[in-house]
């Protein structure tokens, strides 16, 4: 969606032959330094003196920085520069996500009577908000309202989504949504006469900037801009893998129409993280349920089912860690996020910290079983591998080391820690058949739980005790007319925070009148 006043011709602090000052805010791999760059190129063009510094702010992500550009009107050839922004003294404010609006908004960079302030409606999950054991995303509907009064003109659009339809990153159509508010006394041909001067990724750079002077200039043509749907890869590997995988598209074929869009997608995930034998598993589990499921409720159980026995069944262990971090998608996306060329070299360190806990179930199953039950084994893991370790992923040793451990796949199975997997699923799925002829809707309530666990170490075992504490709960109140209430009741409040203490304030409520 795209707010913005109709485009006027700059005001303030060009006619009044004042520096104009422009502050942007982005996170890492947004590429703020581009954009400085171009706009720095675009005032010199033009025969302005310039002038950009920046300030490195506290990583909320991969780190948050504020670009100040200063740009001296026409003719001032010796003008007085500051090195930095001054809350009150801003005229334009570019934000490459709409959380830095905020944050722009907030230090008063943004003010009635002076400010454009082009932001980007997408969101980057701060790290703050990725902790929350719900939906811990901010807001952003109240970053937008807040806008609408702080700033003289405040125009919007998802510029990330712009640029990568055009193949390009979101500095080039925040340039573009600069170039289209006419805050700055430009013309189009001169901003772009800077990105053919840059010389790097000109012709995507150039379609991303047409499209955010587009969303500027001409709003509602890009709010009802659908974006294109993506395209689903055909699955690819030797004749013998692809006949399997036929196989188990035709089993999904055969489940009831509400439910196979749901187990496709479960499918390709359960097999990605193992084979084809592990999807066949996931789709005798889904068809055991669908056969007990009630049409007439449009087989709320098996969708539920659908997505969270993949979740279950796909779970995060150093294999998978390991097997994401070498992927080639993973370092293409990279590339794309950094703008990174072919003539450019990148450092990607990896940060690992492998507890005595991930060491052992590494193990096979008995005996990785012996060595937790074991004091003393546990505490030698703990002193030998209990450290942060650097891993330079960019290199061949380190790649090697990564790629070695994400070749294990085929041994799993045999693991400590799938074997742990495997018995807590089938317990969970017990208990799931047994509710179900006396309680659909509590039966249902019992598979939604699993969103509970999640994550890797310390973040999967918290998930693991609330997801027991909840189970243990619903225990409590079977058989009331209520019970499917009462546990989506405790699975709201396991996550609402991180401790667990509105998670047994609830349980103490329900022990109160359930004895």
């Amino acid at each position: 969606m795209t707010r913005m006043d109709s485009v006027t011709a700059p005001q303030g602090a060009d006619s009044a032959r004042a520096i104009t000052k422009l502050v942007i805010m982005a996170v890492g791999g947004q590429g703020g330094g581009v954009l400085t760059g171009w706009i720095e190129a675009v005032a010199r063009a033009a025969g302005r003196a310039v002038q950009a510094t920046s300030v490195a702010g506290v990583a909320q992500r991969t780190g948050a920085t504020i670009y100040y550009v200063e740009i001296a009107p026409e003719g001032v050839e010796h003008p007085v520069f500051s090195l930095a922004p001054a809350a009150g003294d801003v005229d334009i404010v570019i934000a490459a996500e709409m959380m830095e609006a905020g944050r722009a908004i907030q230090r008063g960079f943004v003010t009635p009577d002076r400010t454009v302030l082009i932001a980007s409606e997408h969101r980057a999950l701060a790290v703050s908000e990725k902790m929350v054991p719900g939906n811990g995303i901010a807001a952003a509907e109240e970053v937008m309202a807040a806008a609408e009064v702080a700033a003289r003109r405040f125009l919007s659009a998802d510029m990330e989504r712009l640029a990568v339809a055009k193949g390009s990153v979101i500095s080039a159509s925040l340039f573009g949504a600069l170039a289209g508010s006419g805050a700055l006394p430009f013309t189009r041909a001169e901003f772009e006469a800077a990105i053919h001067a840059s010389g790097k990724g000109v012709e995507a750079s150039l379609a991303a900037f047409a499209a955010g002077f587009e969303a500027m200039v001409n709003p509602t043509a890009s709010e009802n801009a659908q974006p294109s749907a993506p395209v689903e890869k055909a699955p690819t590997g030797p004749a013998r893998d692809q006949a399997a995988w036929q196989a188990l598209e035709r089993r999904v074929d055969a489940l009831p129409a509400t439910v196979q869009e749901m187990a496709r997608a479960g499918l390709r995930k359960v097999v990605a993280f193992q084979d084809c034998n592990y999807g066949a598993e996931y789709l005798d589990r889904l068809a055991a349920l669908a056969g007990r499921d009630d049409p007439a409720k449009g087989h709320a159980l098996t969708v539920e089912a659908a997505k969270h026995v993949a979740n279950a069944m796909a779970y995060d262990d150093v294999i998978r860690v390991a097997d994401r971090k070498t992927r080639a998608a993973r370092r293409a996306r990279i590339d794309a996020e950094m703008g990174r060329t072919q003539a450019q070299a990148m450092q990607v360190t990896e940060f690992l910290h492998p507890r005595a806990e991930e060491i052992a179930s590494m193990l096979p199953a008995g005996l990785g079983a012996r060595v937790q039950a074991s004091e003393a084994w546990m505490a030698r893991l703990d002193r030998w591998f209990n450290r942060g370790r650097r891993i330079r992923s960019d290199r061949l040793r380190g790649f090697l080391q990564l790629y070695l451990l994400a070749g294990l796949r085929g041994y799993r199975r045999r693991t400590l820690r799938h074997a742990q997997e495997q018995a807590h699923l089938a317990e969970w799925l017990r208990k799931v058949g047994e509710t179900l002829d006396g309680d659909y809707d509590l039966a249902v309530e019992l598979l939604r739980c699993r969103r509970l666990i999640k994550g890797y170490s310390d973040t999967h075992a918290r998930g693991l005790s609330k997801f027991d504490k909840v189970m243990a709960g619903a225990g409590l109140v079977a058989g009331r007319a209520d019970a499917a209430d009462w546990v989506r009741r405790l699975r709201e409040a396991a996550l609402q925070d991180e401790e667990g203490k509105a998670l047994d304030g609830a349980l103490e409520t329900i022990r109160s009148f359930a004895g």
